[in-house]
């Protein structure tokens, strides 16, 4: 099959690529869009040239994915999409109802990241004149924020206690994540939040997407899977949590209380084995660095640790974010057992949340974000979402309060609709 190419014009960067991008997204020339920040640096995706969604018994099985990509009509492209947290019950066999979408990704007529790309010589003229118009001042900050109280108006501490008697009892449980919603009561400018919350946070990864009916905005505290065009295979596991205050003090004096947690280690512990073990699946050569490291994301400090290993021959990339997905910190320790009771406990699909925002190059290369730390809007509805971990010796107040923790690396950023960057 003969494939196109992009039309390409690289500009010199001259401002703050957190305002360029966001002002590009305004500027509703990339719709749909996709805005990821990775370690490679920046890349927004607008426009649908391709496109793969995938649901019920069809998600069950990722060699789609690169069936349908096979046919994309240009070259050197890259795919962006999200991936729902429930992509992986479909994924371990589980029957799927409805037509839910699960997986969703489009290679996109324009793209930018100081290289702009597109595949119409209008459109390319067109951005490249919406790049350079940027004034010399920055743009100022945005001001306004919700306000947005956290404690628990449900019942997580309740599901924390059910979820204790099964991994206390005789499940094959050792760990399941419960999260909950926080609804937001008032219209967000979602590009304004973006940026105040990417100001204030750390994030591995950042993201804002509206796409496949799916508005969010969030700064991912670690990568799911990262997958390199010559088959190497990364995964970094964070689990356990304390709060970080912005006091130099106590931040040092919570560090080494969470190193000393005997709770927070084995929490953290068993989630590096099952990643070495659903690494082991696809991979030879797997290994742990930086063990027991801790990374500071954003209102919170968590433990951290590097699984790695090399695609064996027969497998490849989908494979990889098949046997990672979703990930271990958001799921439990097994999975499978994890699902049902996430079902029941918290009593409505999870969605984007704990699911993944992705990239995929056509050399093979992927990188996936885990979906926390973010503002999710749909249907009319906003709101924002957080977990924690729940293991033999947890305790509901503690796990409630980790949730606190870190919904306000998002909920102390959430600008009104009618106040602009």
């Amino acid at each position: 099959m003969t494939r196109g190419t992009y039309l390409e014009v690289r500009l010199p960067l001259q401002e703050d690529p957190l305002l360029l991008m966001s002002r590009l997204v305004r500027s509703h020339l990339f719709d749909p869009h996709l805005l990821y920040e990775s370690s490679a640096g920046w890349s927004l995706a607008g426009g649908a040239l391709a496109s793969v969604r995938l649901g019920g018994g069809e998600a069950a099985d990722l060699e789609h994915v690169g069936a349908r990509l096979a046919a994309v009509p240009v070259a050197g492209w890259r795919a962006y999409g999200w991936a729902a947290f429930e992509l992986g019950a479909a994924l371990a066999g589980e029957s799927s109802e409805g037509t839910e979408t699960l997986l969703h990704l489009i290679v996109p007529t324009d793209g930018t990241e100081v290289l702009v790309r597109s595949v119409t010589a209008e459109r390319l003229d067109l951005i490249v004149d919406r790049v350079r118009s940027a004034g010399p001042a920055p743009a100022p900050e945005p001001t306004g924020r919700i306000p947005l109280p956290l404690d628990d108006t449900g019942n997580y501490r309740a599901a924390v206690a059910e979820a204790l008697v099964e991994v206390r009892g005789h499940s094959p449980l050792e760990k399941v994540i419960l999260s909950r919603q926080i609804p937001v009561p008032a219209a967000v400018d979602l590009v304004s939040s973006y940026v105040a919350g990417r100001r204030a946070n750390t994030p591995a990864r950042s993201f804002l997407l509206d796409l496949g009916g799916v508005q969010a905005a969030g700064f991912s505290p670690e990568t799911v899977a990262e997958v390199t065009a010559d088959g190497r295979v990364t995964t970094r596991p964070l689990a356990g949590t304390r709060a970080r205050t912005g006091k130099p003090d106590d931040d040092a004096r919570l560090r080494a209380d969470l190193l000393s947690d005997p709770k927070e280690i084995h929490e953290h512990a068993i989630s590096v084995r099952l990643a070495l073990e659903d690494l082991g699946t696809v991979c030879d050569d797997t290994g742990v660095s930086e063990y027991l490291n801790v990374l500071d994301r954003g209102t919170v400090q968590h433990l951290a640790s590097t699984v790695t290993g090399h695609l064996r021959p027969g497998y490849g990339p989908w494979d990889a974010f098949a046997a990672l997905f979703p990930a271990i910190t958001a799921t439990g320790i097994p999975k499978a057992p994890a699902y049902p009771l996430i079902r029941r406990l918290e009593g409505k699909p999870r969605g984007l949340y704990a699911g993944a925002v992705l990239t995929f190059d056509s050399d093979g290369t992927l990188d996936a974000a885990l979906v926390l730390r973010s503002i999710f809007r749909r249907d009319g509805r906003c709101w924002i979402q957080a977990g924690a971990g729940i293991v033999r010796q947890s305790q509901p107040e503690r796990e409630h309060e980790e949730t606190c923790e870190k919904l306000r690396s998002v909920a102390h950023h959430l600008v009104p609709a009618d106040t602009h960057e």
